[in-house]
């Protein structure tokens, strides 16, 4: 059996998890069509159906479909287009505009400590929709890690995503 210590490497005090299920995920090339991209057909659907929590000028908020954490946010330009070089400047003010007030939406509602809040840029940056621009803005709590999702391949999220969309839409005050 071969051991860690055996392979050419300076030790550092990281730990691996090693995860081969999600080469899958990597491998699958899982990106829609731009017709049928998820962020141009969310707009033209009620807010309800299609989790948006705020409709702005440029840009709309909306709940991930498939979130890392309760109220894992997503700000995306209505426009259709991939890099965020490509944004006009009422784009990119909005969207940071937007993102600012997600975070304190959620600080309000759900108490959360910290955020992860960052932008996938292409396929091979691990985009899940690399053709429509969106930013990721995910509240952190202290100790919301666990196994689960290695484990068990289960996320545990404590609240149904309508609730979640209906009491941060409630919250949106500019």
């Amino acid at each position: 059996m071969e051991q860690s210590g055996d392979f050419a490497a300076t030790p550092d005090e990281f730990q691996r998890l090693w995860t081969p299920h999600r080469l899958v995920y990597i491998q699958s090339g899982q990106q829609p069509a731009d017709d049928e991209c998820p962020f141009c057909v969310a707009p033209e659907k009620s807010d309800e159906e299609s989790l948006i929590v705020y409709r702005g000028e440029t840009c709309f908020v909306l709940l991930n479909l498939f979130p890392y954490n309760s109220g894992h946010l997503l700000v995306c330009p209505y426009r259709h287009f991939d890099s965020y070089d490509k944004a006009t400047a009422a784009e990119v003010a909005e969207y940071g505009a937007l993102t600012q007030q997600a975070m304190r939406v959620l600080k309000t509602i759900s108490g959360a400590h910290g955020f992860n809040i960052g932008m996938n840029q292409g396929e091979l940056a691990g985009a899940g929709i690399a053709s429509h621009l969106h930013q990721h803005v995910v509240p952190r709590w202290a100790n919301d890690s666990n196994f689960f999702p290695i484990i068990a391949k289960t996320k545990a999220l404590p609240r149904l995503l309508g609730e979640v969309r209906d009491e941060i839409a409630h919250n949106w005050h500019f």
